[in-house]
């Protein structure tokens, strides 16, 4: 069996939304979009490029494949197109009908939980899910997240989507790694504490 790893930057405050651009995600009024690319350095595209490299399947919402497919296939001079391009992403929708517009895409609709739980027994590499904040929240409460890879901001925002929320799912975490880049975030690894520890993340 697989694992599922949740792959997100965090505000220490806990906000998830739209880390990459200013306009990525401007629900709620969200001003702040793009927080965290200042502090992207050489240690964070070894630990996102490591983790990448796999080559296993992507599981992804409705609002991160959309906004993934309308970035990243565009982009050039960078490792992770050509990654994100070539893997298969199973999105997780109810609203949204194959074909599905990126190469190697397929829809994982109607029951999602039992679809991820299906994938994560026939994936032979570690399942990866990205942003998809309210997916992750749905497979948290089925204990169906094996892994958090989160990169760990020096900033708060005060507002904005978390992927934490008020009356999410409880969960008691072990911290498998830790790295600190040059610019002071926190890159933790984590696994539930109920589970036993199957190695850190490569």
């Amino acid at each position: 069996m697989s694992r599922v790893v949740v792959i997100n930057h965090l505000t220490l405050d806990g906000v998830m939304q739209a880390p990459g651009r200013p306009d990525e995600d401007r629900r709620g009024g969200f001003a702040h979009g793009g927080w965290a690319q200042p502090n992207t350095d050489d240690v964070m595209g070894r630990a996102l490029g490591g983790s990448m490299a796999q080559g296993g399947p992507l599981l992804l919402g409705r609002r991160t494949y959309e906004d993934f497919h309308g970035y990243w296939p565009h982009q050039h001079d960078n490792p992770f197109t050509a990654v994100l391009d070539a893997a298969p992403k199973y999105v997780a929708s109810t609203t949204l009908e194959e074909p599905l517009p990126w190469r190697n895409s397929f829809l994982l609709g109607g029951d999602v939980v039992a679809g991820v739980a299906d994938l994560r027994a026939r994936a032979d590499a570690d399942v990866v899910v990205m942003g998809s904040g309210e997916l992750v929240q749905a497979l948290m409460r089925d204990d169906l997240v094996d892994r958090f890879l989160l990169m760990i901001h020096p900033l708060v925002l005060g507002a904005g989507r978390r992927l934490f929320p008020e009356a999410g799912a409880p969960a008691t975490l072990r911290l498998l790694d830790s790295v600190t880049t040059t610019t002071g975030v926190v890159i933790a690894t984590y696994e539930p504490a109920t589970r036993g520890s199957t190695g850190g993340m490569t």
